[in-house]
Formats: C-alpha cells, structure tokens, sequence
C-alpha cells in the first residue's frame, strides 16, 4: 500500500477489501461512488476481471458493499455499479442494509453493432442508496435539468388553485442519457471503462455538498476524484493498478513525476504521427 495526498485529495494504491478495512474511518464518508469490475473479462493492464465463477465474485461484493456502508456517515449515501445481470443479486444484498432510493439506468447511444442475435446492452444501472432515508444530502437545485413538457411552450397549469406556467426545470428522472467516453474523445484515458464527467457531475452535486468527502473505492482513472476537486468536495481514491494511480496523480496534479519519470498523458495510436509530415494532434482535458 502507497499514499498519495494534497489540498485533501488522497489517492490509495493498493487493495481496497485491504484499506476499507484498514484505512478508511467508520462513519467517515459523506459520499461512494463504486464502479467494481463487472467479471466480464474486460482486462485492466494485466489483470484480467474474470472471478471462476459468479459465486466468488458477489461474496468478493458483498464484502466490499458491507465495508462501504459502516464507512458512511449517517446521512451519507452510495451510489453502486454493476453488470445488468449481477445487479438484481446487488439489490437482494443492499435493500436490508440501507434504503434504496432510485434504480437508475444510465442510458448511452452506441456507434457500432451491439449485437447480432440478440437485443444488445445499451445501458448500465445503478442503485442510489442511503443510510438513513429521512436524512440525506439531496441538492435538487444544483441538477436540475430543463423539462421537455409545456414549460418549453408556456402551457398554463389548470390543475393549480391558481393557474401558472408550467416550471421550466425538473429533478431529472432515473433514466440518464449522458454519452460515454470514447476512443477518440479529447477526454479518453487508457481504459476500458473510463466514467463520463458527466456522469459523476450530477451525483456528486445532488448527493454531496462543498467540503463533504467522496470515497470511491475502484477508481480506475479517477474521474471521481477529478471531478470532486473541480466541486470543491475532498476525495479518497482507491486503485490497485499502478498505472491507473498515475493517471491520478496526473489528473489531480498530485505529482508532476513518478519514481523520476514526468507524468504526461498517454498519446493513443491516433495521435502518433506516422510521418515526418503529419499534423500531431493536441486534446485538452475538458
């Protein structure tokens, strides 16, 4: 295990069963956000994420989802990922242990064929939970979106004892379309299940306030962390990939270079000139 920390941003290398247990205080967190692997074989670096089978891999959930609840505080809460099939097992586990609020479905567009012989995939879900549901951080204001009702036309509400327009914002409901992060996106890192700014953006905002600690427990690339340092929320960071961390401590400017080496954003094939002539192109981080 290696820390890493600066302006209350803490990047963990290392194990998360190992430094939940360890490292991270009972009734501490204000805010999770856990993108496990799915055991769908998708490999990150040289760690293939295949349990042997689905049993092992929701007990190895079951003792991180246990671990994550004690570290939240009373009125914290937990947003959690998975695989479409795993999720209703993840529900099963959760509903006893904290109140779930929304099931929600993140919702994307794809570029490509999903599938042939069958009806592809083309979301993913995730169950919004809390320890106490009569006292949670809520901030409905800071994501409300523009409704696409009679507000947009200003249709009156004859329904009201006194008739008015139809308000112009809503709390969005529990299916988000927000797009995902692609190859050739200026934003990309170098990995295979990269979370939208986006994304993280309208739970960290609704489920958090400034100053509150967000812990996200398989960070990947840190998005999490990004985006609750832009926020004004501190962070934990966990990541057992070393060279995911880097991308961590490259994106919080934790540290400028690693072990003697510069931290610098890895160029992907796209942006490798194949000659002498060739324009390089430079993507910025939105």
């Amino acid at each position: 295990m290696v820390k890493f920390e600066k302006e209350g941003h803490r990047i963990i290398l290392g194990d998360a069963l190992d430094i939940l247990t360890r490292e991270i205080a009972n009734r501490s967190i204000d805010l999770i956000f856990a993108d496990p692997p799915y055991n769908i074989g998708k490999n990150f670096m040289d760690l293939p994420a295949k349990w042997d089978s689905d049993e092992s891999y929701l007990n190895w959930c079951y003792k991180w989802l246990e671990l994550c609840i004690k570290k939240l505080k009373s009125n914290g809460s937990m947003y959690v990922m998975t695989a479409t099939r795993h999720m209703p097992y993840f529900d099963l586990f959760l509903r006893d242990k904290v109140t779930i609020l929304s099931r929600i479905v993140w919702f994307y567009d794809s570029s490509g064929v999903q599938a042939k012989n069958y009806f592809g995939s083309l979301y993913e879900p995730i169950l919004h939970c809390v320890k106490d549901k009569n006292g949670y951080t809520f901030n409905s204001e800071a994501i409300s979106v523009e409704a696409k009702t009679g507000a947009v036309r200003n249709l009156i509400d004859y329904r009201k004892s006194i008739p008015t327009v139809y308000n112009s914002k809503k709390v969005p409901g529990n299916v988000w379309q927000i797009p995902r992060v692609r190859f050739r996106m200026a934003k990309y890192e170098n990995h295979p299940t990269q979370k939208p700014t986006a994304l993280l953006e309208r739970i960290i905002k609704a489920s958090s306030n400034e100053g509150d600690i967000v812990l996200d427990p398989f960070s990947g690339t840190f998005t999490t962390s990004f985006v609750a340092k832009q926020l004004k929320r501190e962070s934990i960071g966990i990541e057992m990939q070393e060279e995911y961390v880097k991308i961590g401590l490259r994106r919080l400017r934790i540290m400028s270079e690693y072990n003697g080496l510069p931290l610098q954003k890895e160029r992907m094939s796209f942006e490798r000139p194949k000659d002498k002539g060739q324009i390089t192109l430079n993507l910025v981080e939105d």
